[in-house]
């Protein structure tokens, strides 16, 4: 059967109707949950990052594009300056992608049982519960990959090229927020060119896509290139740091992403992809994973990644997952019983739904949830320390802090306490700085204990404070020194390239 054949039944084909009032419903239910919940522990400390580049609009930033950022300003501004108020733009964006993932599952032949059942185990899914909880750029790329996925599938099965400019458009404004998803466009291309329909790219329509897409990434493009693409000094350094870890863990972490109880669904779903006569139109995806997989492991990447195509294959995998549960009463209270125990798990895993003092299991497998505390008792510790600095010095002090994290907190929580703006070397602080060379008094450092080598920058060093965040988690914050400096050894503007670092 020649492609045009193909196209043109496919064309006839009538998908299932869309289960809207049940999939609403659920969707509603999922940010219910994630907004009561949003505001339990605190910010994470690459929220308080991205509401400081907020702050600081621009085309791009050292370590990202500058839509993050801008949502997190815009939902501090309409919802409040809090995390539950931060955290509705996530929140939205993890509901809109559950019902993205139920429409791909409708694509793929799913009837409304399975379009339910793709949403209910995307929503569920312990990456995605995770990127739903708290703003990242993490949490808007999984939208931007999901949406890609399902317009490309789009355009596979129909064949309407018109399909490639809405392709174009997410893509585009995916690079705007990170640049990853220059990865799955790529290895949807080649899988393409691999397996088929190559016929999808034979249209003008292709080309209007891919034109489409590179004006709206145009902007933060031209700003990486002006400024001698620092993001590849970010993602080289992630390689370095930890590229043999991330290697070492990609396999086992496919397995744990979403739950190591959906697996059967998804690899019924790669499957169903790679064999079933139905879908082979849609193969590439099947070869897209795989090959996704390598590049990371090459790249030394981050395992999660891979994790939107997992999401694309879980999609593939509920239809067929649905027909063996109708086979028998036990096989339904399975299916049921790994869905519930999933919940529970991923809930405790990913959500603020225990005690900070119960964290020290949940952070063996997510650390992140730790990284919600303490804030508010660092700027605490910076004022004591700050307190020290005999009053008619201080006009000349600095505040210097280690990382992005602690410079964000002492932003947001420092006025109240009577502290000036913080400095820092870390990332794109390091461009809002230095201190002017005028500073040239007391220098209060805010630093962790692995971070004690940047005392050899200032003399007469002394520790004035610790941070204690109140649970004894073991954050990187907890037990961090204060430590007061009579003064930099150097002018800033001579110091401060010492002082940069990007990872």
């Amino acid at each position: 059967m020649g492609e045009d054949t193909a196209r043109s039944e496919r064309d006839r084909s009538t998908l299932a109707v869309i289960a809207w009032r049940p999939l609403l419903c659920a969707v509603a239910a999922y940010a219910g949950v994630l907004t009561l919940l949003s505001g339990r522990y605190g910010y994470h400390r690459d929220e308080l990052y991205f509401v400081a580049a907020g702050r600081r609009l621009a085309w791009g930033y050292v370590d990202q594009p500058p839509l993050t950022p801008l949502l997190a300003r815009a939902s501090s501004a309409v919802f409040g300056d809090e995390p539950a108020g931060l955290r509705v733009a996530a929140t939205l964006a993890a509901a809109a992608t559950v019902l993205v993932v139920a429409l791909m599952a409708r694509e793929l032949g799913g009837g409304r049982g399975a379009q339910l059942l793709a949403a209910l185990l995307t929503a569920l899914g312990a990456q995605v519960l995770a990127v739903g909880h708290m703003v990242s750029t993490a949490t808007f790329d999984l939208l931007v990959w999901v949406t890609v996925s399902w317009l490309v599938l789009r355009v596979l099965r129909t064949g309407d090229g018109r399909w490639w400019l809405a392709v174009g458009a997410v893509t585009g404004i995916g690079v705007q927020n990170k640049y990853l998803v220059v990865l799955l466009v790529g290895v949807l291309l080649v899988a393409i060119g691999g397996v088929g329909p190559r016929a999808v790219w034979r249209s003008a329509w292709f080309l209007a896509g891919c034109a489409v897409a590179l004006a709206l990434a145009a902007p933060t493009l031209w700003w990486q290139a002006t400024h001698g693409w620092p993001q590849f000094t970010v993602a080289r350094g992630i390689s370095e740091d930890d590229g043999a870890e991330n290697r070492a863990l990609l396999v086992p972490q496919q397995l744990v992403y979403l739950s190591p109880l959906f697996v059967p669904v998804w690899v019924a779903g790669w499957l169903r992809l790679w064999r079933g006569a139905r879908l082979r139109w849609a193969r590439a995806f099947a070869v897209a994973y795989p090959l996704l997989c390598a590049v990371v492991l090459a790249l030394g990447g981050k395992g999660y990644y891979t994790v939107p195509l997992l999401v694309v294959l879980l999609a593939a995998g509920c239809e067929p997952a649905l027909r063996w549960a109708r086979a028998g009463r036990a096989r339904r209270a399975l299916l049921v019983a790994a869905v519930a125990v999933s919940a529970a798990l991923n809930a405790l895993i990913t959500l603020p739904v225990l005690p900070p003092a119960a964290l020290a299991v949940p952070m063996a497998l997510n650390k992140e949830q730790g990284e919600q505390l303490g804030w508010p008792q660092l700027a605490d510790a910076a004022r004591q320390g700050w307190t020290r600095i005999p009053a008619a010095e201080r006009r000349r002090a600095v505040i210097l802090t280690s990382n992005y994290g602690e410079a964000g907190a002492l932003e947001r929580y420092g006025p109240a306490r009577g502290l000036p703006a913080p400095y820092s070397g870390h990332m794109s602080y390091a461009d809002w700085g230095p201190p002017p060379d005028s500073a040239d008094g007391p220098v209060l450092l805010v630093r962790p204990d692995d971070a004690s080598g940047i005392e050899r920058y200032f003399t007469g060093c002394r520790t004035a404070a610790h941070i204690d965040n109140g649970h004894d988690v073991d954050n990187k914050e907890q037990g961090a020194a204060v430590v007061l400096c009579a003064g930099p050894a150097q002018k800033w503007s001579a110091l401060w390239p010492s002082l940069r670092h990007a990872y």
